[in-house]
């Protein structure tokens, strides 16, 4: 008997030892995995240097994603269900606690020796999956031109803001350049087909063939490159890519290349769109699988992709929409079986015909426009869907920015109601996450936080409580002139009134073609006034007041020199009138005053813009001409950099197809060579005019056209102190 109790508690024993044993050694492992080996490090070093020692980080399951603050000693206690859930927690302690805001502006800290305690453990938690980031069209107008160094930053900031689901769509020109090859397309036909850098977006939705083209071997090559590490590191992160899927598109000439059965879409602004390939076509199974082992081969499985056929206005015509919709899926699911579908919701897309069929849990639509023209379910919509998506899951989205324009704007208080009216309505259980769809981004930081926010709150909030806090982790500490220009900034124009559709920033009027009707400057806008323009002047100028206060703080000036930018811009909005009624009353001396002062008002705001790095146009043209290997691809990424923001197309899309000005800037150097450019031509027509001569008409198309050629230098670093310019032009404006 005893030596059968020996013989157990020997055996209990070295059980036990190796229970203990496993579990420290899973703990050495959990350690070394959030300690030296996890992104989280990596992240907390590029912050700030050493930062990582000042944190400790702890991962824990859990139901749903949550983050708490603790404290252990003089360390702060971060922790959270995964990194992405553990880096919001670092960006919500350093927000709130050390009053340190990163963004796009500035991604880097100088974090104290010891950081502030967090008194009381903090804990949020979301029931919310997923937290979309990106449009098809950001990759164009803001990230066309990214390098690695930029991307790493993007990341960092996507986790530290909770995104988890983001569009990933660099390095598909590959993708599609080995498919065609495949099926026997040569490289000239292909080169006809993918678009330049610039112009990648409107490809991948369809809307068009081969402008900006055709794409160097080089660009392909580095494209890939830099999407394999872009992905690396998100999936490390345990971001979720969203790749771009087949959506039926081929060349249009597959009929008469391939003789496959396609619908023709029709146009887009000028430009004709690939063709749709039918679902009851043999091929199209082939040729999606053949496009999915392409891309698989390439950068992997994705658990979501992204499809968005007859994209803004592409014609149906002779298409089983409900045929097409289960062709994509199936062959989506035949490529991952466990895979979603992305679908935007914009204008009539996805048709309820395509999606009604589909299994619910395989498809996730963006209402990409839900602050301003819902379509969840919302009655008040004027895009209204009575069965908002049916049984789909779906996202409140944020668009906010159109064509990457650069400008205060915002529906600060609607985008909070708006949310919680849709998480309480009927649709409320399907909704599963918001999402940031904007098409330009590095703009309005304030609108991208509370967005990014929400999902965090647990309790219901308001515009004002929530703006104190920010100002206040924006900038460390606030005063009272700081809020007060803050205040009145989100009562006027980041107001917007809710049943306003107005797509995005209220435009300046520097950057509109000239006319004696000039108002809006993109085609689309459907702005109309909603302040008054003199309370944008007055924020700049309590904003200005606090400046010696903040000085040496990059946040506070980077929003002086952007409230400054939109006070100069309503300047001339205020002055302009009075340029037209001069010369429509034929007062020759008023004219000439009232334009020249109009006239000075791009020598301040390129001046002041001068300052910032990210309000020059040199940084997105050396951006692009960085990507070339040659001096002949430099010239060629120079070329679509510039057409994107003025021109945009040749001269059928720009003036007939409205897409002129689309993604105008007020940058630093466009200012002064490109829109000053236009109206002084303009007003020395009108004076020949009123001097009694007949003066040709102003070919404004070959003026535009005539830059987007050129290859004239323009610096990126900033010149000049940005607060004591800032300063200086408010007293010029003031004068």
């Amino acid at each position: 008997m005893l030596l059968i109790e020996d013989g157990l508690l020997e055996k209990t024993f070295i059980a036990d030892f190796m229970m203990k044993r496993l579990f420290y050694i899973s703990l050495f492992l959990c350690i070394t995995i959030l300690g030296k080996a996890s992104p989280i490090t990596g992240l907390l070093e590029r912050i700030d240097k050493g930062a990582l020692h000042k944190f400790i980080i702890e991962q824990k399951n859990a139901p749903c994603d949550y983050f708490e603050l603790d404290q252990k000693g003089n360390k702060v206690v971060v922790r959270g269900n995964n990194y992405v859930s553990i880096a919001t927690g670092i960006n919500w302690y350093l927000k709130y606690y050390a009053g340190i805001h990163l963004s796009w502006n500035c991604m880097h800290a100088d974090l104290p020796d010891v950081l502030p305690a967090v008194p009381v453990p903090e804990r949020h938690e979301t029931q919310l999956k997923y937290r979309f980031d990106f449009n098809y069209c950001t990759y164009s107008y803001t990230m066309a031109f990214w390098d690695w160094k930029r991307w790493e930053q993007e990341i960092d900031w996507m986790a530290l803001h909770g995104i988890n689901l983001p569009l990933s769509i660099v390095g598909t020109g590959t993708v599609w350049r080995n498919v065609l090859l495949k099926l026997g397309y040569t490289r000239d036909e292909i080169d006809k087909f993918i678009a330049g850098p610039a112009f990648q977006a409107w490809w991948l939705m369809n809307n068009l063939e081969g402008w900006g083209g055709p794409n160097p071997d080089s660009w392909y090559e580095n494209q890939e490159k830099l999407q394999k590490r872009i992905l690396q590191r998100m999936r490390e992160f345990g971001i979720r890519p969203v790749l771009p899927g087949y959506s039926g598109m081929v060349p249009n000439n597959a009929h008469d290349k391939l003789g496959l059965d396609v619908a023709n879409p029709g146009k887009w602004c000028g430009y004709r769109r690939p063709a749709f390939l039918q679902p009851t076509d043999k091929n199209f199974e082939r040729i999606a699988s053949l496009y999915y082992k392409e891309m698989t081969k390439l950068y992997g499985k994705a658990d979501f992709y992204s499809m968005d056929p007859f994209h803004e206005g592409g014609s149906v015509a002779g298409v089983d929409l409900d045929a097409a919709g289960k062709a994509i899926w199936k062959a989506m699911k035949q490529a991952n079986p466990k895979a979603v579908w992305v679908a935007q919701a914009w204008q009539n897309c996805p048709y309820p015909q395509m999606i009604n069929g589909l299994p619910a849990g395989d498809m996730i639509v963006l209402d990409l426009f839900s602050e301003s023209r819902p379509q969840w379910g919302e009655p008040n919509s004027t895009w209204y869907r009575k069965d908002g998506f049916g049984k789909h899951d779906w996202l409140y989205c944020m668009l906010l920015n159109y064509g990457g324009n650069v400008g205060l704007h915002g529906k600060m208080a609607h985008v909070i109601d708006g949310f919680y009216k849709a998480s309480e309505s009927r649709f409320g259980n399907i909704l599963k996450g918001v999402g940031m769809t904007m098409e330009g981004t590095e703009n309005n930081p304030v609108m991208y936080e509370l967005l990014c926010e929400l999902p965090w709150r647990s309790n219901r909030f308001t515009k004002d409580e929530w703006l104190a806090n920010y100002v206040k982790a924006r900038y460390g500490k606030a005063n009272k002139q700081v809020l007060a220009a803050w205040t009145l900034l989100s009562n006027t124009i980041y107001n917007c009134p809710v049943e306003s559709t107005q797509q995005g920033t209220h435009e300046s009027i520097l950057c509109a073609r000239p006319s004696l009707k000039a108002y809006q400057v993109s085609s689309w806008s459907e702005m109309k006034d909603y302040y008054n323009p003199a309370d944008i002047i007055k924020a700049a100028d309590l904003l200005l007041k606090a400046a010696d206060e903040f000085r040496g703080n990059d946040n506070f000036a980077y929003d002086a020199v952007d409230i400054v930018r939109q006070a100069v811009a309503e300047k001339g909005r205020l002055l302009y009138p009075v340029v037209v009624r001069a010369y429509l009353s034929g007062d020759r001396s008023l004219f000439q005053i009232a334009s020249t002062r109009f006239m000075e008002l791009f020598s301040l705001q390129d001046r002041l813009l001068a300052t910032r790095s990210e309000f020059r146009v040199g940084t997105w043209i050396q951006r692009a001409r960085n990507m070339g290997v040659t001096p002949q691809e430099k010239d060629w990424y120079e070329w679509n950099a510039r057409v994107q923001i003025t021109t945009w197309g040749n001269r059928e899309a720009a003036d007939n197809g409205g897409l002129r000005d689309y993604a105008h800037k007020e940058w630093n150097g466009l200012m002064k060579d490109f829109y000053a450019m236009r109206w002084k031509a303009y007003f020395e027509y009108l004076d020949a005019k009123m001097r009694g001569e007949t003066p040709a008409e102003i070919d404004f198309y070959a003026l535009e056209e005539a830059w987007t050629l050129q290859h004239n230098y323009y610096p990126q670093n900033p010149e000049g102190d940005a607060l004591e310019v800032a300063q200086k032009v408010m007293y010029e404006l003031n004068k």
